[in-house]
C-alpha cells in the first residue's frame, strides 16, 4: 500500500538520523570518561582511541534498540500532529494495519541487533578487557608526557619533564617527588633517560642534578648534588588472565549452563526480543491528544522503555543469584511487556469504535 512504503521510507531517514545522534552522545560521554581515567594514569593516553572504539562496540545494540523505538515513535507521532492518521483511518485503515510496516521495518534491524548482542560485543568486551591488561602491565615511564604531572600507580612518585627528545629517547628538565619511609625526598635533573640492565630492571636516570630529602614538618632537610642518580622503575605486575563473563562468547555460555551465563545470555537474547516489543508499543504510544500535550507521549514512552530495560536487568541479576528458575526468568518480562502493549492496542481499538467512550489516558478518540 502507498502508506507502508511512505512509512517505510520515513523509518529509514529517521533512523539514520537519530542512530547518528545517540551513538555520537554516548561515544561522547564514554570518550570524557576514558580521558579522565587515561589522565588519572590509569593506563597510557596512546590506548583512549582503542578503548574508545572497543566500547562503542559494545553499546551498539543498546543503541540501536533504542533507535528504532525512537523512530517508530517519532515517525507514528509526526503523522498524528499532522492529521495524516486522520486521513489514513477515514480511508479504512485501522490501528492493526500500521503493525506490518512496523514490523518489516522493526524484523531486520532486531535480527542486526541480535547479530550483534549475541556475537560482536562479546568480543569487543573480551578485547577490551585485554587491551586494558596490557595497558596497566606497562611500567610507569609509558605515561610520562612533556608539560605533565604523572603519578605513579602506587602513588608513593609524582613525575614531571620538560621536553622529551625523540631522536635519543632523552627527557630535560626532570621533576621527580617521592614519598619513602615518612620522607619526602624530591629530585631535580638536567637530563633524564631510561636504562634497562642485562636482568631486565629499568631504571630512570638523571644527571646533572640535586635532591632534597626531609621530614615533613621538621627544618633538617638534606641535599644532595649528584652527577648521575637512578631511580629503580617498578613494572605492574599483570593481572589475572580471567575471562569476564560479558567476554565470553554465546557459544561457552550455553555449554556451561550455570546461573551467571544463563543471566547473561538472557540479557544478550532479550535485546532484540525489546527492541521488537517497543517498536509495537510505539504504535499505540503515538497517538497524541491536543488538549493533554503534545509531548505527553514522549514522557510515558521514556518511562516504559526504563521500566522495560530496567526489569530486564533486575531479571538478569536474580537469575544470576538463583531468585528465579532461568526458563522463567528469559521470558516473564517480555510476555508482560507484550500483554501490556495488546492492551494499549485494544484501548486504542475500542475508543475507535466507540468514540462516545472515551479513556483518560492513552488511545482515546477526539
Amino acid at each position: 500500500m502507498i502508506f507502508q512504503r511512505a512509512l517505510l521510507r520515513e523509518f529509514f531517514l529517521t533512523a539514520s538520523a537519530v542512530c547518528a545522534v545517540l551513538l555520537a552522545i554516548m561515544v561522547t560521554t564514554q570518550f570524557i570518561r576514558v580521558l579522565g581515567m587515561a589522565a588519572g594514569g590509569k593506563f597510557a593516553a596512546d590506548g583512549v582511541g582503542a578503548i574508545l572504539g572497543f566500547t562503542a562496540l559494545n553499546l551498539l545494540p543498546v543503541v540501536l534498540s533504542l533507535t528504532l523505538f525512537i523512530t517508530v515513535l517519532s515517525c507514528l507521532t509526526r503523522a498524528h500532529r499532522d492529521s495524516e492518521m486522520v486521513v489514513w483511518a477515514a480511508s479504512g485503515v485501522s490501528p492493526l494495519a500500521w503493525v506490518g510496516p512496523v514490523l518489516a521495518f522493526s524484523v531486520p534491524l532486531a535480527v542486526m541487533i541480535g547479530a550483534l548482542s549475541l556475537g560482536l560485543s562479546p568480543w569487543a568486551n573480551l578485547k577490551s578487557d585485554e587491551f586494558r591488561r596490557q595497558l596497566e602491565s606497562r611500567d610507569e615511564s609509558a605515561g610520562v608526557a612533556a608539560g605533565v604531572f604523572r603519578e605513579s600507580r602506587g602513588g608513593d612518585r609524582v613525575y614531571f619533564v620538560e621536553a622529551v627528545s625523540r631522536e635519543d629517547n632523552t627527557v630535560t628538565n626532570v621533576f621527580v617527588h617521592s614519598a619513602q619511609n615518612q620522607r619526602l625526598g624530591t629530585m631535580v635533573g638536567r637530563k633524564g633517560y631510561l636504562e634497562t640492565l642485562a636482568n631486565g630492571d629499568r631504571f630512570l636516570v638523571l644527571e646533572d642534578g640535586r635532591r632534597y630529602e626531609g621530614i615533613p614538618g621538621s627544618p633538617e632537610f638534606r641535599v644532595s648534588v649528584f652527577e648521575r642518580y637512578a631511580i629503580r622503575i617498578e613494572t605492574a605486575e599483570a593481572k589475572s588472565a580471567s575471562r569476564p563473563i560479558k567476554g565470553l562468547s554465546t557459544l561457552e555460555l550455553l555449554a556451561n549452563p550455570i546461573p551467571p551465563h544463563l543471566a547473561e545470555f538472557t540479557w544478550r537474547f532479550g535485546l532484540p526480543i525489546m527492541a521488537v516489543i517497543l517498536a509495537l508499543a510505539a504504535i499505540p504510544l503515538s497517538f497524541v491528544n491536543p488538549r493533554m500535550g503534545r509531548s505527553l507521549n514522549y514522557v510515558f514512552a521514556v518511562m516504559l522503555y526504563m521500566v522495560y530495560s530496567n526489569t530486564l536487568s533486575i531479571a538478569q541479576a536474580w537469575i544470576a543469584q538463583g531468585r528465579i528458575a532461568p526458563t522463567i526468568g528469559f521470558w516473564i518480562v517480555h510476555a508482560l511487556m507484550l500483554a501490556f502493549t495488546v492492551l494499549l492496542f485494544s484501548r486504542r481499538a475500542f475508543a475507535l469504535a466507540w468514540p462516545q467512550w472515551r479513556w483518560p489516558a492513552f488511545g482515546r478518540a477526539r
